[in-house]
């Protein structure tokens, strides 16, 4: 009789390596190793062999740069999305991809099941399997360390028994996600929330003092809300994140270090590394600051909050996000034209911005020759404006006065 497959969403790292070995002993299926390519400096094909020499009966990567750059980096930048106002979320955007890939994959190769590598106290394992059963209810979903319940060591200990190699070791037990849009380190020492993180868990920021010792400055183009030029020359999605990473990395822009509130109701100390995100993000909004109105600008702020919310929830495939996404949208025709930066020692500070939709008005905001501002117009509105709070003190605050004296 023909054994059931399942797709594991395969890194090559210690979680999903240990996940092969343990599903055929647990479950007596075959596993198809999946790797997911959404742009890292690793190259994918050991771990496609790894997967193999471990015991999975077929391993495959699939190119996803494109598709994660337009159709979930892109959105989000677009809505100005950042978890607590902080976290880029590019380990959270990768997620419903992935979701994605394996269920079109365990339908094109017949499979009954599709596990993934994640714990039962992580955002992951929501974001998993909130996406894989609103695209597929029939899938059986395997997770092998939530099942198991194994701990960091667990893990380690039962590669090393059954002779899986891998990288970490119990002195260096970082677990490390990777992909063009960022890197998210946690656990090992960085589990105190008071102490510093160590210099080597960064890889792509140089820390201040390797920074260069004269500013960078670097202009970023535009079009309805899209990145898509550096220093005035075209850039496809790809090769301008790659840039921007290189560039403001060299500067030491893009470390994060936040305690962050998970899904599951913990706080978690993450640190993250997001060079090219956060160059785009406070420039992004510079723009927004200069082609869209006060009140557009501060709804686009509560509809930017609830966005970060569902997809750091794993709520990607939800109606209410397509709804929010078709606001953002909306709100994107006239984000265009040209941010400039200034990146040194590293800090990213907008120095410049330009747009054919600006809503500034030089002659309105000058107080140098030219003002066609109407000034003598200030008294009434001023008189109109302040209306209410005037009759208000005269009504309410006398008539507290009255209360107190009797």
């Amino acid at each position: 009789m023909e054994k059931k497959k399942v797709i594991l969403a395969y890194s090559g790292g210690l979680d999903t390596s240990v996940a092969i070995r343990w599903i055929q002993e647990k479950y007596e299926m075959d596993v198809i190793a999946l790797g997911i390519d959404l742009g890292t400096d690793k190259d994918l094909k050991p771990a496609e062999e790894k997967a193999l020499k471990i015991g999975a009966i077929k391993s495959m990567t699939i190119e996803a740069k494109e598709e994660f750059i337009n159709s979930f980096i892109f959105p989000s930048l677009q809505a100005g999305a950042l978890y607590e106002k902080v976290y880029p979320l590019a380990t959270a955007l990768g997620r419903p991809l992935i979701a994605k890939i394996l269920v079109e994959t365990a339908e094109a190769e017949g499979a009954t099941a599709v596990a993934h590598g994640c714990t039962g106290k992580g955002n992951d394992q929501v974001r998993f399997d909130v996406a894989i059963h609103t695209l597929n209810p029939s899938l059986q979903i395997i997770a092998p360390l939530r099942e198991w319940n194994m701990t960091r060591n667990d893990a380690i200990e039962y590669a090393q028994q059954n002779g899986i190699p891998v990288e970490v070791t119990k002195k260096s037990p970082y677990s490390i996600d990777e992909n063009l849009w960022g890197r998210s380190i946690e656990c090992g020492v960085l589990e105190d929330p008071w102490t510093e993180p160590p210099e080597e868990v960064y890889k792509w920021t140089n820390e201040t003092k390797k920074t260069p010792d004269t500013p960078t400055y670097v202009e970023i183009g535009f079009e309805r809300g899209i990145p898509v030029s550096i220093n005035g020359k075209a850039r496809d999605g790809l090769s301008l994140i790659q840039e921007l990473n290189q560039i403001a990395g060299e500067n030491g822009v893009g470390r994060i270090d936040h305690l962050e509130n998970r899904v599951v109701g913990i706080k978690s100390r993450e640190i993250y590394e997001s060079p090219a995100a956060i160059v785009l993000f406070k420039a992004h909004h510079a723009l927004e600051e200069l082609t869209m109105t006060k009140d557009a600008l501060r709804f686009k702020d509560l509809v930017s909050t609830q966005y970060s919310d569902i997809v750091y929830s794993g709520l990607w495939f939800s109606t209410f996000q397509q709804d929010l996404t078709a606001y953002v949208l909306s709100t994107q025709r006239f984000v265009t034209g040209t941010v400039r930066l200034r990146l040194f020692k590293s800090n990213g500070t907008v120095v410049g911005r330009k747009s054919p939709f600006s809503l500034y008005t030089h002659s309105l905001a000058t107080y140098d020759k030219g003002d066609t501002f109407e000034h003598d117009a200030a008294t009434g509105f001023i008189k109109i404006f302040g209306l209410a709070t005037k009759t208000q003190a005269q009504v309410q605050q006398n008539a507290a006065k009255g209360e107190k004296q009797g």
